[in-house]
């Protein structure tokens, strides 16, 4: 029986994409008999379009949920969408068009898009962070963390402006003009509402420890944002005036060198101090011109420091020195105090500061080499050393001097030890409409009141007016006017809504449940399910959200509602997709559109590209010819199953792979054999018997297959490199074309063929789902066995890696120079020696030096000569 050798992939999409969602193959229910798995990609913002760099994080995820459901786990891999946020809100003033019907509209596109890749979602528990279901929820996530005092109503700066008369976010804000009209943009004091998460600072950091499977950069970048130093409050009465400058260093050591002060522009003192001077005027004009931009531009500013001197001084109260107070572009608010201490001599910043405005610069500490007089140094001095220019000080060990004046100073009122953290609490309120509207009713008679929960959710309401000026919220009649839950009296509502990182801060427990309309989420679902055994994102997102989302499952976990204070066991952060040397983007004009590729080569070319070219963590290079290549590789295995279809479905075949049946392994990811010795693992693993008659080709391509096996599952539960795994399938398809290449038709074995070709499409059914259900159903065994995504992951045995010869591939300085048969599971020295003493090899390397031999067991010795 002759087959079709052409894979035609728009068919085969078409249909298993409808036959999957027939019979429910990707829902999922908690079973507490069978291990979870948690696998989940941080959900998108619905923009209406996928881009590469979603293609490739779901491609990743996908090929995690798929091989680990093969395993035997029962796994959880949703999808919802971020979808709040002000894009949206731009597209509705643009487009005049309510916010929620641009956005669904996207979810519809971009959903449509992903069943085409082939995603095996349970799409039975989708989410939408905009859909009242879920923002509901949202809510009572402010109202809990309110009851347990992590609310806080309190005046903060934003960004104003003027001709709008309204406030923006960062992101509106563009070169220090507002986006909507180019005026440029002003600082204000503005009631706001925040999240205490620096009330979990200490917690945050110290369970970073705990994150075995996260990345060390992403940790290292968590832990810089926190921001925890040790160090002292100093107080510098301020010349002439009752009060006192009081500053945050972990370097008070060096305090007989501070010969300036520095406030930040935006620091409650820094125009009170000028007011009356003839600096007046100066200071005002840099403090307006700074304070438009955003504390982001500020601090990515600061390799060009300007300052002002204020007209005031300071008095250095170890000193009794009058040093002046100056405002400067390079001290932020946001950090300590908003004021420091300057000691050029010991600190970078300071020093470049000082010698741009001719200030001072005192020596205190010497090391070895660095000259005691500032005007000789060349740069600031940062380390230990003896202390000089120190008063009783002078001469000793700069870190004994240290913990003295800290208890000095201590005692004399000049100071006192603290911690400083780099976090600030989180503030949630946005002047938007498109977001979850805060539960908050003021009241003239009761003040602030929380809405109760049995009033939740309070709705988003329809008669708003997307205008310039006030929030939209503020425009609706019907939303602001309402009733005091307390008095019953007539009162208005908060009109300001919550960052959309509130939304996204818990979704991940509203999968377990998300039809739930009395809870969240349901306990005993969250216990089984959470934590997240896989989390698939954007470095991008390495602080902001991972934090938030770490600090509310803190809170939660302390209110016993999760079973684990930390969200995510394994954090993957993928690498970008690129192309042309840069990140795809329209303004370079190097996207490559994911519905074009999908529709040129198909799903599967599609996803194996992504998932060969760069190991998962690495930024990724497009490539014409590796998408070509990839669909190559496509058609080969087609061309492949359908040369063999014909003997395969012949009874003695399809019996031959039907007998095997691989048990999936169980908690811990290796595979662990039974009690019982070699029989009954081999038993356990379902390793097919070998027949009788075998030849030694045949022998040769049975331990191809599970060497293939070997490292495809190693790659995939040990490494996540996919990358490699692909590799090992792409040479066990060479393998098996090279059997029926040396092997006489009539003399081909069918039951190793089908043996052989049940692993390779079981292997690569997480890649290429299409192509592996097709073949499967090509070769007879979706009827007698179901799909291939049912099917247990192969195992492999060690005894058959162990038995027979191997090619081993001799290299000298990267060129092959021998191909060697040793034994297969032969020493790395023995290996070492045999390519060492090749006749073929010694040409190459006699009168050379041997600096290293590289070998890769069963598989290459590379020799580098000098």
């Amino acid at each position: 029986m002759a087959f079709d050798d052409r894979y035609n992939f728009h068919a085969a999409e078409k249909k298993w994409r409808q036959r999957w969602a027939e019979e429910g193959l990707y829902h999922v229910e908690a079973d507490p008999s069978r291990p979870k798995y948690y696998c989940l990609e941080m959900y998108p913002y619905p923009s209406g379009k996928l881009h590469m760099g979603h293609v490739r994080n779901y491609s990743i995820g996908d090929a995690t949920a798929r091989f680990y459901r093969m395993r035997g786990f029962n796994v959880l891999y949703p999808m919802g969408w971020d979808s709040f946020g002000l894009p949206a809100e731009n597209a509705a003033i643009a487009n005049q068009t309510h916010p929620a019907r641009w956005t669904y509209a996207n979810i519809a596109a971009m959903r449509e898009q992903m069943q085409r890749l082939g995603l095996s979602y349970d799409w039975r528990r989708e989410i939408a962070c905009s859909h009242p279901g879920y923002y509901k929820w949202t809510q009572w996530l402010f109202l809990l963390l309110y009851k347990r005092g992590l609310v806080e109503r309190k005046k903060a700066p934003v960004n104003w402006c003027p001709r709008c008369a309204t406030v923006l976010a960062n992101e509106q804000v563009e070169d220090g003009t507002c986006w909507r009209c180019g005026t440029p943009v002003e600082k204000r004091e503005l009631e706001q509402w925040f999240f205490k998460i620096t009330a979990y600072a200490d917690r945050l950091l110290a369970d970073l420890d705990l994150l075995e499977g996260w990345p060390e950069r992403v940790k290292v970048m968590q832990r810089n944002w926190i921001g925890r130093s040790e160090g002292m409050e100093l107080d510098f009465p301020i010349a002439g005036r009752d009060e006192k400058l009081t500053v945050f260093t972990t370097r008070h050591d060096t305090i007989y060198g501070a010969t300036f002060m520095v406030l930040a522009p935006d620091h409650p003192l820094t125009l009170e101090l000028a007011r009356g001077t003839p600096q007046e005027e100066a200071v005002r004009a840099f403090v307006e011109r700074v304070t438009r931009l955003t504390v982001r531009d500020r601090a990515e500013a600061v390799d060009a420091k300007e300052g002002v001197f204020t007209g005031a001084y300071a008095i250095n109260p170890a000193t009794g020195e009058r040093i002046p107070i100056w405002t400067a572009n390079y001290v932020l608010m946001d950090y300590g105090t908003g004021a420091i201490q300057a000691v050029p001599a010991h600190d970078e910043r300071d020093f470049e500061f000082a010698r741009q405005y001719g200030l001072p610069v005192r020596v205190v500490i010497q090391g070895e080499g660095v000259p005691a007089d500032g005007d000789r140094l060349e740069e600031a001095y940062t380390g230990p050393g003896r202390m000089v220019h120190s008063g009783p000080y002078d001469g000793m060990d700069s870190r004994e001097a240290y913990r003295r004046m800290a208890e000095d100073f201590e005692r004399r009122g000049i100071g006192r030890r603290t911690v400083n953290y780099r976090l600030r609490d989180w503030l949630i309120s946005r002047q938007r409409y498109w977001g979850a509207p805060i539960p908050i009713i003021y009241c003239d008679r009761c003040g602030i009141v929380p809405v109760p929960e049995e009033q939740l959710p309070v709705l988003l309401p329809d008669d708003v007016r997307f205008e310039v000026g006030a929030s939209p919220l503020a425009t609706s009649e019907s939303f602001v006017r309402t009733t005091c839950p307390a008095c019953g009296g007539p009162a208005r509502r908060e009109t300001d809504t919550m960052d959309t990182f509130v939304d996204s801060s818990w979704y991940y427990y509203r999968y377990t449940s998300p039809r739930d309309e009395h809870q969240p989420f349901d306990r005993e679902k969250v216990f089984y399910w959470l934590p997240v055994d896989q989390y698939i994102g954007g470095i991008e997102h390495a602080v902001l959200h991972l934090l938030y989302s770490r600090f509310i499952t803190k809170v939660l976990y302390d209110e016993g509602l999760v079973p684990s204070p930390e969200p995510f066991q394994r954090l993957l952060t993928q690498g970008m997709v690129i192309k042309d040397g840069a990140k795809m983007s329209k303004s370079k004009g190097n996207v490559v559109s994911p519905e074009d590729i999908l529709e040129e080569y198909g799903a599967d070319a599609t996803r194996l590209f992504i998932l060969f070219a760069a190991p998962p963590e690495r930024d990724l290079e497009w490539s014409e010819h590796g998408i070509e290549g990839a669909s190559r590789f496509v058609h080969r295995v087609w061309r492949l199953v359908a040369g063999c279809a014909g003997a395969i479905r012949g009874a003695a075949g399809q019996v031959a792979a039907a007998r095997d049946g691989a048990v999936a392994a169980p908690r811990p990811e290796a595979p662990q054999p039974p009690a019982g010795g070699r029989e009954a693992a081999t038993a356990a693993a379902g390793v097919m018997p070998v027949p009788e008659g075998w030849g030694p080709e045949e022998h040769a391509l049975w331990r191809e297959v599970h060497r293939a096996i070997a490292r495809v599952t190693t790659d995939m539960a040990e490494r996540m490199q996919y990358n490699t795994a692909v590799a090992a399938l792409m040479e066990l398809v060479n393998a098996i074309y090279g059997y029926r290449d040396r092997v006489e038709p009539a003399a081909q074995r069918a039951d190793l063929l089908a043996a052989a070709l049940d692993r390779l499409l079981r292997m690569l059914a997480p890649f290429t789902p299409y192509l592996a259900e097709e073949a499967w159903e090509l070769l007879g065994w979706r009827e007698t066995r179901g799909s291939v995504h049912r099917q247990p992951w192969p195992q492999w045995d060690p005894s058959v890696l162990e038995a027979g010869t191997v090619e081993i591939v001799v290299q000298v300085n990267g060129k092959v120079r021998d191909r060697l048969q040793v034994p297969a599971g032969l020493g790395e020295e023995d290996l070492r020696q045999q390519a060492l003493a090749s006749p073929r090899v010694r040409e190459w390397i006699d009168g050379k030096t041997v600096a290293r031999v590289v070998t890769v067991p069963g598989r290459l010795v590379n020799i580098v000569v000098r």
